[in-house]
């Protein structure tokens, strides 16, 4: 009798063996099935069935509390995502590493440098820059230096990435920190011209 189900396992084994990954995985899933579906039946046929049906009541709240969690948040994204989005670019992603040793004594902790990840600097065409350690709705992994970004007026969480021409009007309301223009190098006919265009540009304004 011992030999048989050696012989058995062995066969079993080979076939194992030789059987592809996904096929593998369909045969595990298979049997995880099984399994649940003979724990349930033992758990109808146990002595005491109202246990079964209590927990059985207890999975349904609970499955019936993370719906109105998932509603809830799905909510407040779609009004935090409401129109207009306030504009700015990624001026440089930071990864958050703590050390293993560093501990803070004492009630007052700063939450926002015990997180772990990738943070976000933020410039917006406001002229302001943010830090944000919680980036928002984007994946940090997909956003590089430069990138167009929309964010939330009042959060400054990252809403969406937008492309790099996305409103000609965007590009106009970009105020540059330091002008770039030096009147000093140029000749004297394109320096006529440059004041000239000044002088119109400062009259229109």
């Amino acid at each position: 009798m011992a030999t048989i189900m050696v012989e058995d396992t062995t066969f079993e084994d080979y076939q194992l063996s030789s059987m592809p990954t996904d096929a593998i995985s369909r045969a595990f899933r298979l049997l995880d099935n099984e399994i649940w579906i003979m724990k349930w039946k033992s758990d109808l046929s146990s002595p005491s069935p109202h246990l079964f049906w209590e927990k059985l009541k207890r999975m349904n709240l609970k499955s019936k509390s993370y719906k109105e969690k998932i509603k809830e948040n799905q909510e407040k994204i779609k009004f935090n995502k409401q129109l207009p989005y306030l504009v700015g670019n990624i001026a440089e992603i930071l990864e958050m590493n703590l050390e293993d040793d560093a501990e803070e004594d004492g009630a007052n902790i700063d939450l926002n440098s015990q997180r772990k990840g990738k943070c976000v600097v933020l410039r917006t065409f406001t002229r302001q820059t943010i830090f944000l350690p919680v980036v928002g709705l984007v994946d940090p992994d997909k956003l590089k230096p430069g990138d167009l970004v929309g964010v939330n007026k009042d959060s400054y969480l990252i809403l969406d990435t937008l492309p790099l021409e996305y409103d000609s009007r965007v590009k106009a309301m970009e105020v540059d920190e330091k002008p770039t223009e030096d009147y000093m190098t140029l000749e004297v006919g394109e320096a006529d011209s440059r004041t000239s265009r000044g002088h119109c540009i400062s009259h229109d304004s």
